[in-house]
């Protein structure tokens, strides 16, 4: 269980530090790694525990959210229709063997 009093994040903090946990142990990631890691993200893009109210608390910033996808995006685009198909097939091909391989 991470440290510290959990009572100054807002609903909208508490939840999207279970959605990210729930994504990490669905990675296979241990809870409680999970569950630290998800409030370290939180921290990251939010600052910390916020009490609500207008004019309280500090922006999201959502820097962690965002990483990903500009990741996946850059690679692919770079390659032409001949490699990414090439590669499809490769990948065809390796789960075809290795579903005979654990059928076997």
């Amino acid at each position: 269980m991470p440290q510290g009093d959990k009572s100054k994040y807002t609903d909208k903090q508490k939840r999207k530090a279970e959605h990210i946990a729930e994504s990490y142990e669905s990675r296979g990631v241990d809870e409680e790694t999970a569950e630290s890691r998800a409030w370290a993200t939180v921290n990251k893009e939010s600052g910390g525990g916020n009490k609500s109210g207008s004019g309280r608390g500090v922006p999201d910033t959502h820097v962690s959210s965002k990483r990903g996808g500009k990741l996946g995006g850059a690679a692919s685009a770079a390659r032409t229709p001949e490699q990414r198909s090439a590669s499809a097939k490769k990948a065809a091909a390796t789960r075809k063997r290795n579903a005979a391989a654990k059928a076997s």
